[in-house]
């Protein structure tokens, strides 16, 4: 039996969400209000750490360096704040939470890129016919004789063999 509470929380969970793991450089869509303004601010950075499960509460920790200062934000995936996220980059880690990544600077920071695909289905392209091809006996015989008029001339072709004695 579900209560209400559950009912309303999965009216509110999103459904076009990307599949975000840690190690992904996400751009995330955040809607701002400034006095009666709306707009959409993208925070583009690493994601250190997804929290809470898939539920109404699931969040990701997002970190990136401005001029130098590490910046972390952290965002409950299905809030109504967040306009979409979309993973720009994958890269291969081997933990979960990637919180070592606040203490090292340079290469150790880097992480390797790790290639994803997103399947689309492809539309079936129509079989071409190859074009016949015309064979014509004449042709082919000058083109032989060409080919030998035309390579080099060897020198014993050229030139009678001279019998050395030795």
């Amino acid at each position: 039996m579900t209560t209400k509470i559950e009912t309303f929380t999965k009216a509110q969970l999103k459904k076009d969400l990307p599949d975000i793991r840690p190690g992904d450089t996400v751009q995330v869509h955040q809607k701002i209000k400034e006095k009666n303004k709306e707009r959409i601010q993208i925070f583009e950075g690493l994601v250190l750490a997804r929290k809470h499960g898939k539920g109404i509460s699931a969040t990701i920790t997002v970190r990136k360096a401005i001029s130098g200062i590490g910046v972390e934000k952290i965002f409950p995936i299905h809030s109504p704040a967040i306009e979409k996220i979309k993973v720009v980059k994958r890269s291969k880690v081997r933990r979960a939470k990637l919180y070592y990544l606040r203490k090292v600077k340079g290469k150790k920071a880097r992480l390797k890129r790790k290639e994803f695909i997103k399947v689309i289905p492809e539309k079936p392209k129509p079989a071409q016919k190859p074009a016949p091809e015309k064979v014509v006996a004449d042709k082919k015989e000058p083109e032989e004789k060409s080919k030998e008029e035309s390579r080099p001339k060897e020198k014993s072709e050229t030139q009678p063999k001279e019998d050395k004695k030795e």
